[in-house]
């Protein structure tokens, strides 16, 4: 592995300047010839699109057998390779040209998924396969899962319904896949109003066309509470078009469930995840709400106290308080400024604390790649290569790490090409982008990062071993293609060895003197983590419980009259007149549903800690039955069972509330902090 101290410091230097391109094979992006220039994406659509029509000639001709399954998952790989890339350039990519050649393939490749889901000879083959008793028996668990996960595919399109019908269940698709995006496109524009509405003294604070105030976010972080004001009921006013695509896109989602046989699209959505029902997830959200109402009321209440000292005239907490006086509460009783911890925490630091901590856990280590021209969409992203100590070279990482302009600023882990043992023999090797917005280095001060920031690198990391070690047969399960309200354990679970002073003591040293984080520093930051953080998960379950119910039985009433009901009912701030808070909530496309997946993910991620890595957070033995148990398995397991398999017990969701409560405890801490 080499001195793994000296490479981070050659990350560091690389950080600095700009990536040396090797000449001696020009290649396109992420090494695929057709990408070298925007028109490239129509040539890979349409070689995929060829290599499409012959898998489906050869899983429709050839007799049922695990060759089935193989054909239909080298269908699904020849698709999303092209789809799943473009996926990521359509968002991350500078040149516009790129983007725009980007989204068009999507949208092809998209609609071209929803054909096949519901082409009948196609689906034949695969129930040919599944109604054989003789050839399911000569099958491993795997193949059989994947079998019965692409069937489900085919279900949820309509594939059982009449010719006329399955018609219908296409169109449906197409019309969404439009919905989405015009629903999307609008949740991010920002709201005009005429300056001379607002208080003269406050305009500098928004951006000023003319005689429009242009408000683009809800300003909650400003000390000014007018402010917040105004820019969450300016912001969050209702906009008449929007609020019918949202109407619509509710519709068709209810419409498309119910044709193919579901009671709603909630109970099509949850199959095959942990929580299985819309009844489970709401017993969940119910249940947290209930055992959370004390510590809720208590953050409340010291929210209101604070806002007394703020002299406002207005002395109710609203819900454009909530944000600025959890932090001004955390700073107050903890004295926690970004600024003190940064210095310690420089980006070749992190990556090398994450370099060990990989290695003591699961034998894994990082080198870095020499990318060839054309590989990469930006001179200053990174490509890793993540090796393990005795079976090789796993995959690859493009750290896409530092802000520039146009690039969202999220952080997102993208899957560029999925694992899977190739019809060679060869295994097919991930890879994946992880995208982030750090500062990047200025003259001789590396990139330094706030702990927020060091969260969430660690966070993405998680996502991207998983994608690393869920080694599976068939790419359609691979890495982190599973059920979303699992996919965020991995991840977050990395959060838990982030706030652990045991991991951080390992890597965080001053930039400039060398010296180690103080402890103390570490324990006040985890304390202040917990402050009104009863009140940040109610306000998570609001959202969760607003997602299940607007995607359950059809109410025949406005989308604001149910956010209202369900705010009065799971939050605990009151409804603002005239403010439609869902036209915002973009995440209603992505996690339709599932927005109840990440306090699962979260409860689930709690549990291992404790259980497995809280008494040694380096324990190879515990990294190998988490590699074994949860990591392995990509998809091809049920999620229950993987956690069944991890924590050694069937899990409630008893103990899933109860995991997420005692993480508020308090007085709950490592054997360190």
């Amino acid at each position: 592995m080499g001195d793994v101290q000296t490479f981070w410091k050659g990350f560091v230097l690389l950080c600095k300047i700009k990536v040396s391109l090797s000449p001696l094979c020009s290649q396109g992006l992420f090494g695929v010839p057709e990408l070298s220039g925007p028109a490239g994406f129509q040539m890979a659509q349409h070689q995929a699109l060829r290599e499409a029509e012959f898998l489906v000639h050869k899983a429709c001709t050839h007799p049922p057998g695990a060759v089935t399954v193989e054909t239909f998952d080298q269908l699904s790989d020849s698709l999303c390779r092209v789809a799943d890339l473009a996926d990521f350039i359509k968002v991350a990519h500078p040149d516009a040209a790129f983007r725009e050649a980007a989204e068009r393939t999507c949208v092809e490749i998209g609609t071209l998924v929803e054909i096949l889901n519901t082409n009948v000879d196609l689906c034949q083959s695969l129930k040919n396969l599944l109604g054989n008793e003789a050839v399911l028996a000569t099958l491993d668990s795997d193949t059989r899962r994947v079998a019965e996960l692409f069937m489900f595919d085919f279900e949820i399109s309509g594939i059982h319904l009449d010719e006329s019908k399955r018609s219908k269940a296409v169109a449906l698709n197409v019309k969404l896949l439009d919905l989405y995006h015009e629903f999307l496109n609008g949740s991010q524009l920002p709201n005009a109003i005429d300056k001379q509405v607002l208080p003269e003294h406050i305009r500098h604070c928004f951006s000023i066309d003319g005689n429009r105030v242009q408000i683009g976010g809800l300003h909650a972080d400003s000390p000014n509470d007018l402010v917040r004001e105004a820019a969450y009921k300016i912001f969050l006013y209702p906009n008449t078009s929007l609020l019918l695509c949202l109407d619509e896109l509710l519709a068709c989602r209810h419409e498309l469930a119910t044709l193919v046989g579901y009671e709603s699209f909630s109970h099509r959505a949850l199959k095959g995840t942990m929580a299985k029902t819309p009844e489970t997830v709401m017993k969940f959200l119910k249940l947290l709400t209930e055992k959370l109402s004390d510590r809720t009321s208590r953050d409340f209440k010291m929210m209101k106290e604070m806002k007394k000292k703020t002299h406002t005239t207005n002395p109710e907490v609203m819900p454009w308080d909530h944000a600025y006086l959890s932090s001004a509460i955390r700073t107050e009783m903890f004295n926690i400024d970004p600024s003190i911890y940064s210095p310690y925490f420089s980006l070749g630091a992190c990556m090398e604390g994450l370099n060990r901590l990989f290695m003591q856990l699961l034998g894994v280590y990082f080198q870095a790649e020499q990318p060839k021209m054309g590989e990469l969409w930006s001179e200053d992203v990174r490509k890793l290569a993540v090796v393990h100590e005795t079976e090789g070279l796993l995959g690859y990482i493009y750290c896409d790490f530092f802000r520039r302009p146009d690039k969202p600023h999220q952080d997102c882990h993208f899957t560029i090409r999925g694992g899977r043992l190739r019809e060679d023999g060869v295994y097919q090797l991930p890879v994946v982008v992880l995208m982030l917005s750090l500062p990047p280095p200025s003259g001789r001060t590396p990139s330094l990062l706030t702990p927020s920031m060091v969260e969430n690198l660690f966070h993405e990391m998680g996502h991207a071993m998983h994608s690393m070690l869920g080694r599976t047969h068939y790419q359609h399960v691979t890495g982190t293609r599973c059920s979303t309200d699992f996919a965020e354990v991995p991840s977050i679970l990395m959060e838990y060895f982030a706030s652990d002073y045991r991991v951080l003591s390992q890597f965080a040293r001053h930039y400039q003197t060398g010296e180690p984080l103080p402890e103390n520093l570490v324990s006040r930051l985890c304390e202040s983590k917990r402050a009104c953080s009863a009140a940040d998960t109610q306000l998570q379950i609001f959202y969760a419980a607003l997602d299940q119910v607007y995607h359950g039985k059809p109410q025949y009433r406005s989308t604001t009259d149910i956010l209202r009901e369900v705010q009065e009912k799971f939050y605990g701030l009151p409804y603002v007149h005239d403010t439609a808070w869902q036209l915002r909530f973009s995440h209603l496309v992505g996690y339709g549903a599932k927005y109840y997946s990440y306090l699962m993910s979260r409860a689930v991620a709690s549990m291992v800690w404790r259980q497995c890595f809280l008494q040694d957070p380096f324990s190879r033995v515990m990294g190998e039955r988490y590699r074994r148990e949860m990591l392995a398995h990509g998809g091809s397991k049920e999620p229950v069972l993987m956690v069944q398999g991890m924590l050694q017990k069937t899990p409630t969701i008893e103990d899933f509330v109860d995991a997420l409560v005692l993480d508020l405890n308090a007085n709950v801490k490592s054997p360190v902090l």
